[in-house]
């Protein structure tokens, strides 16, 4: 199984003005020091993961595992929250299922 963050482009260099902004625990608290030790984990089980932002004050760790997805959120002010999915187990074939997903859409 692979492991390691899924790599992406950078978008914009961090210029002196944005770097001399940071105050030092911004980069080395608690929060930051919990997520690279779950990386670190992670990456030497050989689990693979990737990283994403979908909230503005957290960074989400997607795990899958076999039958199994879970979402990890290192949050702002230091709390973790966790998702986690369970395959049914079942192996859908019927192509005309992917409807659902627009379906399920639709209807939020």
């Amino acid at each position: 199984m692979l492991a390691g963050p899924v790599t992406a482009r950078r978008v914009r260099a961090l210029g002196p003005d944005m770097i001399s902004s940071m105050r030092d625990d911004d980069v080395t608290g608690p929060v930051f020091g919990r997520l690279i030790d779950f990386l670190n984990r992670l990456d030497s089980a050989g689990v693979f993961y990737r990283l994403g932002h979908t909230r503005p004050e957290s960074v989400m760790v997607e795990v899958a595992l076999p039958g199994w997805h879970w979402e990890v959120e290192f949050m702002m002010n230091g709390s973790v929250e966790i998702e986690r999915y369970q395959s049914t187990g079942s192996i859908e074939e019927d192509p005309g299922m992917l409807e659902e997903i627009f379906t399920d859409i639709d209807q939020d």
